[in-house]
């Protein structure tokens, strides 16, 4: 009954920002992460928000550049990517669990959206 829909992808130049968008359906959630997948790689976790949106926590190789934030009013969490890089392109997905505190773990969210394409050019 829970449906996770991301959006924002796109097509971008290095150094330029795009906001990724995460909307919820079906019922109320705690915990989301974002994690992005390249061809050939496995999926990496990128960044991960509580469910009051009082913790945050990032991977060492988007920290400083991408911000996590979450609206409960309209169930949905937000991923801004600032100074993006050529290694950024990837699918990024949204992910969700009944779990309240932050979580890096694939195997910890039960919910997944059907990701986002984010395309970097040099």
């Amino acid at each position: 009954q829970v449906q996770l829909v991301e959006s924002g992808g796109g097509l971008v130049q290095a150094g330029d920002s795009l906001r990724l968008s995460c909307v919820a359906s079906g019922r109320t959630l705690n915990t989301m992460g974002w994690f992005r997948q390249a061809p050939g790689k496995e999926r990496e976790f990128i960044s991960t928000i509580n469910w009051s949106g009082s913790v945050t926590l990032y991977s060492d190789s988007v920290k400083g550049r991408f911000t996590l934030s979450r609206d409960s009013a309209k169930n949905t969490v937000y991923l801004r990517m600032n100074m993006l890089k050529p290694e950024d392109t990837a699918v990024y997905y949204c992910a969700a669990t009944s779990r309240l505190t932050v979580q890096i773990r694939p195997d910890e969210y039960d919910y997944w959206g059907q990701g986002t394409q984010v395309t970097v050019s040099s």
